[in-house]
């Protein structure tokens, strides 16, 4: 090759060039190294009164004035250079050379197809998964988070604990109480709602319920007041788990009343100003706006109160419901507030928010094998350039960087690191569903927890809805509403062009397998149940 086709690089040793160059392999990647050769010009044995690069051509008469052992020791010297070289061609292979550089410093470049790169990007991640398998189970026992103290939450929102009483209304089984009404919003009643500008579906239901308003106003003392009230149970998570379908099959239960926007995710973003992080601050949602999502069932349990029902007293058990797969693992909030410290795990997390207002809350979450779960995730909310390659590199990127995080910090601090969670091509952190749960449990009792798995919801759909059920206390339902609920088609099903994509690849699944290891050996534990091992999946 000759040297004007040689690129230089630049090695410790100083003012030393290197040519590298890759052989044309004859055999795949995985068979004999790519030959590499290295010429270094610096170190060959040639005379210095030589020039190698300019030397004149020397005629018949200039050799006439040059002594025989000159013109002896310069043809030795050539020689000797030209076997020197060939001697590093040679013997590279077999054992390396003295004065070149350590193969770690220059490697050569070969074009992998698709399928090959993410075999070999598998195979060199195999090594550091072992290692990072390791860290993270040596990281798993940590000890629990401190809970905040009550008056540090009310103190973060003083208008929240403002509107909503500490005790509710007796004989009533969703948190409901009084609240009195200002005749001055009567006329732009739910006008100023920040949902009905972002929902249609919801705006419409506000237009039905304006227009007889004033019926369903108690009235006292010569005041008029309606009654609020909060969710009975939250649907908390997690995405692509099946919360969607879940959330419509619970609404066809008679006793169970959800406000018409199925993820307002309140806690999580538009209580603080945000509904989509990227896009920045944008208009905090008041606590008001989110209340009136349940003013349909308030509606319906205030008749029952003033006797304008058919009397069976089915109202006063009327549940409220709110579905939101963001609240049980997004507290990215926290890090765009303006707070003393450097802290790098959340001082407060939306249960905390949630557990002060409504200590004996209901608490579902639907569960799924997280390496099916991310998949899933990554076909539904990337839009172009889909493939199960693409996928493995994102895959990769990601776990390199939540090792490169965890080597540094607790679990907890990158599970939560908005930072981390944004640089991630995929979202690898949601499924380690442990830590999410273990800080859930810091402040509800496990009873008021029911956990799910999508795969047993899927192969025996009554079974999984009636433990539903009987988590709510709520009554049975009859063979005609069982019918529907189990005809009903399920609900964000894949789109066909991303089924047309076929699955995830082999190694992906091998690499994420052995990722999430640890972490559901540690979530089967806690719920003692193996069937979250997800080893059948």
């Amino acid at each position: 090759m000759p040297l004007s086709d040689c690129k230089y690089g630049t090695n410790p040793q100083k003012d030393h060039n290197y040519c590298l160059h890759s052989l044309p392999m004859a055999e795949d990647y995985h068979g004999k190294k790519p030959v590499r050769t290295f010429f270094d010009f610096r170190h060959l044995n040639v005379s210095e009164n030589v020039d190698v690069k300019s030397a004149p051509l020397l005629s018949l008469t200039n050799l006439r004035s040059i002594s025989k052992v000159k013109v002896v020791s310069f043809l030795m010297g050539l020689t000797l250079t030209f076997l020197i070289m060939a001697s590093y061609i040679l013997t590279w292979d077999k054992k390396g050379l003295l004065f070149t550089p350590s193969p770690d410093q220059f490697r050569p470049v070969v074009v992998l197809t698709s399928a090959t790169a993410a075999e070999a990007s598998s195979e060199r991640n195999l090594i550091d998964m072992k290692l990072l398998v390791r860290l993270i189970g040596s990281k798993l026992e940590y000890t629990p988070r401190k809970v905040p103290d009550e008056k540090d939450v009310i103190e973060t929102d003083s208008h929240l604990f403002s509107v909503i009483p500490r005790h509710f209304m007796p004989g009533i089984k969703s948190p409901c109480w009084y609240e009195e009404f200002s005749s001055e919003l009567s006329a732009d009643l739910y006008k100023r709602n920040l949902f009905t500008q972002r929902s249609k579906s919801f705006k419409t239901v506000c237009d039905r319920l304006r227009t007889n308003f004033q019926q369903h106003l108690h009235h006292r003392d010569g005041k008029p007041f309606r009654l609020r009230c909060l969710p009975f149970f939250y649907i908390i998570g997690q995405p692509k788990c099946g919360t969607t379908d879940l959330f419509h099959r619970l609404l066809l239960h008679p006793e169970v009343k959800f406000n018409t926007m199925k993820e307002p995710h309140w806690w999580t973003r538009k209580r603080f100003g945000y509904i989509r992080f990227k896009d920045g601050f944008q208009e905090s949602f008041p606590v008001e706006d989110y209340l009136d999502l349940f003013d349909l069932a308030a509606h319906n349990i205030q008749d029952e109160i003033s006797g304008n029902s058919s009397g069976d007293h089915r109202s006063l058990q009327f549940i409220t419901g709110e579905a939101s797969a963001s609240t049980m693992w997004d507290n990215q909030a926290w890090s765009y507030l303006p707070r003393d410290g450097e802290e790098t795990e959340p001082p407060l997390l939306a249960q905390d928010f949630i557990h002060t207002v409504q200590p004996d809350a209901k608490i579902i979450i639907m569960l799924r094998d997280p390496v099916e779960r991310l998949y899933s995730d990554y076909l539904y909310f990337k839009m172009a350039n889909k493939s199960a390659e693409d996928f493995h590199q994102k895959v990769v990127e990601s776990v390199q960087l939540f090792q490169s995080c965890l080597s540094e910090r607790s679990l907890r601090s990158c599970v939560y690191n908005t930072s981390l969670y944004n640089a991630m091509p995929v979202r690898l952190s949601l499924g380690m569903y442990i830590v999410f749960l273990l800080d859930w449990l810091t402040v509800f009792h496990r009873e008021q927890i029911l956990v799910l798995r999508l795969e047993d919801y899927a192969a025996n759909l009554k079974v999984t809805i009636r433990k539903v059920f009987d988590f709510l206390s709520v009554g049975p339902i009859s063979e005609k509403v069982e019918a529907a609920l189990s005809k009903r088609p399920m609900s964000n099903t894949r789109r066909v062009a991303d089924r047309n994509l076929g699955p995830m690849l082999p190694v992906t699944r091998d690499l994420l397998r052995a990722f999430h290891q640890p972490l559901n050996h540690k979530l089967a534990s806690v719920l003692d149940n193996e069937a979250f091992l997800w080893r059948k999946t």
